[in-house]
């Protein structure tokens, strides 16, 4: 069985999972209502896209303004798939959430320059006007987590970030402030994210963990996909297009195989190896590895 990115090339007597195979027998009433949250960002919006292009999926984008839905619906995206919830807010997160069948986590905090440099080293300092990633990538996830099982989710995709296994990553840095007591609140990002991961793991609800490498805004489908654990780099860059991500956080919720599993996801150079269309394949190259999370340090 070969799945591209059109979907399961097989006939009706397929075994896929329970809703997929009822899309199969009596069509799109049986789409699978999968929200996705980020769905105003960049690598959310577009995994919110690839759904609305596939009928199997009645997917409801999340996003945490009106501002946000606003310029969705401008650009041609039906209002009523557009949400209005804040992460943040448990209550708020929960009630959007009830009736879904899945989850895409596209959410995750944003750094950007303070205005401010650091005098010993001249580099501008960053922070998060958005949220701390303690509020959006550990207590935000953890929400979006309960609010999924709370509805009876069949399975919660997220999309993370590799690093995690490297406490002393740079990326931790960011937004962390130095107190007078020589202790430091703020930042750490990853760790809060790995806190969020493993969260999820214990929850019992089904789940895939997606770590990509750098994120790129060029177009996806022009690359060969490599998949690994533990921010390990044989081959390939550690970078891939935000497009490709977006499609393996698609492509996890139409293949069973890819429940339970925690990887990295990164890319050969553009015109290097073979472009990706087989994910079911792509997912045997782990070989049955996954990430091991009793390496780096969760917050």
């Amino acid at each position: 069985l070969a799945y591209t990115r059109q979907g399961p090339q097989a006939d009706e007597h397929t075994p896929l999972m329970l809703r997929l195979s009822l899309l199969l027998l009596v069509g799109p009433l049986d789409a699978l209502r999968v929200a996705v949250t980020g769905a105003g960002g960049q690598t959310g919006q577009h995994a919110f896209r690839k759904l609305l292009a596939l009928p199997e999926f009645e997917p409801v984008g999340i996003v945490r303004s009106e501002e946000s839905k606003a310029a969705l619906v401008k650009s041609g995206v039906p209002a009523d798939a557009v949400t209005v919830a804040d992460v943040t807010d448990e209550a708020a997160i929960a009630a959007a959430l009830a009736g879904c069948d899945a989850l895409i986590i596209g959410t995750s905090a944003k750094p950007a320059p303070s205005g401010e440099t650091d005098e010993s080293t001249g580099r501008p300092i960053f922070g998060f006007p958005n949220g701390q990633p303690e509020a959006v990538d550990w207590l935000g996830q953890k929400s979006q987590i309960d609010g999924a099982k709370a509805a009876g989710a069949i399975h919660v995709v997220l999309c993370s970030s590799m690093g995690g296994t490297d406490p002393g990553n740079m990326l931790n840095a960011l937004g962390r402030e130095s107190l007078p007591d020589g202790s430091t609140k703020g930042g750490d990002i990853l760790l809060w994210k790995r806190k969020a991961e493993k969260y999820l793991i214990d929850s019992g609800v089904p789940f895939t963990i997606v770590h990509p490498g750098g994120l790129l805004n060029e177009p996806g489908g022009k690359r060969q996909l490599v998949l690994g654990v533990d921010d390990e780099r044989t081959v390939g860059e550690r970078s891939i297009p935000r497009e490709d991500v977006a499609e393996v956080l698609v492509q996890a919720l139409r293949i069973p195989a890819y429940r339970g599993r925690s990887f990295d996801l990164r890319s050969m150079n553009e015109g290097e190896g073979a472009v990706t269309t087989d994910f079911a394949a792509l997912l045997d190259e782990l070989g049955g590895r996954d990430c091991d999370y009793s390496l780096g340090k969760m917050a």
